[in-house]
């Protein structure tokens, strides 16, 4: 099922692996095309189970990774690069451990917060992003940009943020973490102009858990109340979603 909710178009694959094998499929096309434009692609991955399907697939299809720059949306503040639970451990584990690319550059976590914001947003600022590939949070985040704390406007590229507690019940029912009180309270993130700054966007969303996330996203008000509902502004995104992260949409 393929249908266009303002400018965003949403793919809705028969089950998860398809979904994930159709988002690979088209990111590595763009990848190539940004290769082929430009000699080099700079893209910035999400880091979550969601994602899992997608960089699976992405490691099959043929991407010039060695042209291509790396970049990551958002880390825990506080958790050192090794941590099983940091987004540095996922990343690796899924996509930087398989691949080498021409330049890879993580949020440091565990370092001072004006100084990790300002590196990280000096990096993004170095050329335009082609790519970034994504997911929505239950309650609608783009990367930890939560209702409470998005801003369409924001000044800035990286900012340090509080996560909202529905955000952090997300990592305990995705298994990230045994219990809430395990969850760190703070992290950083690319902001929302930051990541819709970016040529193109994949966003890939599936599971029950995400379907009033995708209702809102596409049938509410524009708003920061669910910040993923910008999405459907930007020129260049596709959502890949399946059929019970779909549920709750009309048919």
């Amino acid at each position: 099922m393929t249908r266009r909710y303002d400018k965003l178009e949403l793919r809705c694959a028969a089950d998860r692996a398809s979904m994930g094998r159709e988002a690979a499929a088209y990111v590595a096309e763009l990848l190539r095309l940004a290769v082929q434009e430009r000699g080099e692609a700079r893209v910035v991955f999400a880091c979550a189970p969601s994602q899992d399907e997608f960089l699976a697939a992405l490691l099959l299809e043929r991407v010039e990774w060695a042209q291509i720059t790396v970049f990551h949306m958002d880390e825990y503040m506080g958790l050192a690069a090794e941590h099983p639970q940091s987004f540095r451990t996922y990343l690796r584990a899924h996509l930087l451990a398989h691949i080498a690319p021409r330049q890879v550059h993580l949020i440091a976590g565990e370092g001072r917060s004006s100084d990790v914001c300002e590196a990280y947003a000096r990096l993004l600022q170095e050329a335009p992003l082609d790519l970034v590939c994504m997911g929505i949070g239950e309650n609608g985040h783009l990367a930890f940009n939560d209702p409470p704390v998005a801003d369409f406007a924001d000044p800035l590229l990286v900012k340090p943020v509080e996560l909202d507690p529905a955000c952090r019940q997300q990592q305990v029912n995705d298994g990230c973490f045994a219990t809430l009180a395990e969850v760190p309270t703070h992290a950083f993130t690319l902001t929302i102009p930051a990541l819709l700054g970016a040529c193109a966007i994949s966003c890939v969303v599936p599971g029950a858990r995400k379907a009033a996330a995708i209702c809102e996203t596409l049938l509410g008000p524009v708003s920061t109340r669910c910040p993923a509902s910008a999405l459907r502004e930007h020129p260049c995104a596709v959502l890949y979603s399946d059929p019970p992260a779909c549920s709750l949409l009309p048919l």
